[in-house]
């Protein structure tokens, strides 16, 4: 479960997570840290200032929801329950809905009563007169485009928690509401975000229909900074026929120890296909990912390990896959196969 928290200032959101931390074991996260952690990039002051023109050009460049994306992409590395803070753009809400397992929560109080906490813990750069208050709201308030949208998000919340009194009768609330929290979260469906290898492997699945031998339509994906560079599938060379036009050109290998294999000779291998066209468009591929629908043979393995890929991810074994295995861990190339059963096709 993720609870989200949005309230104006002094409303208590610290409060409120530091009682679902230490009660209910959640893990606290805040859209901000995503921002500091640009800022420690840049080698930028941390200020509130620095913090709000950043992250809207963060939302410019890399959509409204991008904060929210890249804390989902943290919070898959943990198990748990989560209350994320600093949601201040309806698109993050959006995006952390995403989950299924999301809820926003205001937490509202009255401004004098909010006017008279934020002087009480005396931040540096919190405003210093109710009317300033008030200004800063405003300025934080805005109607539409990647800037802060505070009024907007609190709309989109599902609960309202008030606290305008003491702090043990504000934690009975919260208890109250995580109670009912979890028995909704019960009955709603999961959703489960792929990883970054379900995803790749799924586009490798979609690339793999357009191979035009029917002995094993694979692919091959190549990734770089999880960002695609190249596609390629099993096929013949460009403008030459192909098996699912005039047949196979079959062959048989004998091997050392009289085992015999067969072997299509009419096409291109995936990996081929997808090294020549990073080749042709010139596109670097040193130190990128090379997914597949199976593990590369051995002619493969050897352009693999030449063209500097660093990491195969195969989707299932290939039956003549053993020398390649060979190569990958003596070249240290980190080889991951998802499924260890050998993939099977007509004529193996």
């Amino acid at each position: 479960m993720i609870i989200g928290l949005t309230g104006m200032y002094g409303s208590g959101k610290d409060s409120v997570a530091e009682h679902l931390v230490m009660k209910y074991g959640f893990i606290h996260s805040s859209l901000s840290d995503r921002i500091r952690e640009e800022l420690d990039k840049r080698g930028v002051e941390i200020t509130r200032d620095s913090l709000i023109t950043t992250a809207n050009e963060l939302r410019e460049k890399f959509g409204h929801g991008v904060l929210a994306e890249r804390t989902l992409d943290k919070l898959k590395e943990k198990e748990g329950d989560f209350v994320i803070n600093s949601i201040r753009h309806p698109a993050e809400v959006k995006a952390l809905q995403k989950d299924g397992h999301f809820f926003l929560i205001e937490v509202r109080a009255p401004i004098k009563i909010r006017f008279e906490r934020i002087k009480a813990r005396n931040r540096e750069q919190d405003p210093n007169t109710l009317s300033e208050l008030k200004e800063k709201e405003q300025l934080e308030s805005q109607e539409s485009g990647p800037g802060q949208q505070l009024t907007n998000v609190i709309k989109m919340a599902g609960a309202v928690v008030m606290n305008d009194k003491t702090l043990k009768e504000l934690y009975a609330k919260i208890d109250k509401l995580v109670l009912d929290l979890r028995k909704k979260a019960e009955k709603l469906p999961r959703y489960v975000r792929p990883s970054w290898d379900e995803y790749f492997m799924g586009i490798v699945d979609a690339t793999a229909k357009r191979g035009t031998c029917d002995r094993g339509r694979t692919a091959v994906v190549l990734v770089r900074d999880k960002r695609i560079v190249a596609t390629g599938y099993v096929g013949s060379p460009a403008g030459l026929p192909h098996c699912d036009e005039v047949g196979h050109q079959m062959k048989k290998v004998i091997h050392e120890d009289g085992s015999m294999s067969q072997h299509c000779m009419r096409t291109n291998h995936a990996e081929i296909n997808a090294v020549a066209l990073a080749a042709r468009n010139g596109v670097a591929i040193d130190g990128a990912t090379l997914y597949c629908k199976m593990a590369p043979c051995y002619t493969c393995a050897k352009m693999i390990i030449n063209a500097g890929i660093k990491r195969v991810v195969c989707q299932k074994r290939y039956h003549a896959d053993k020398q390649s295995m060979e190569l990958f861990k003596a070249a240290k190339i980190d080889i991951t196969v998802l499924d260890d059963t050998v993939e099977e096709y007509k004529n193996q």
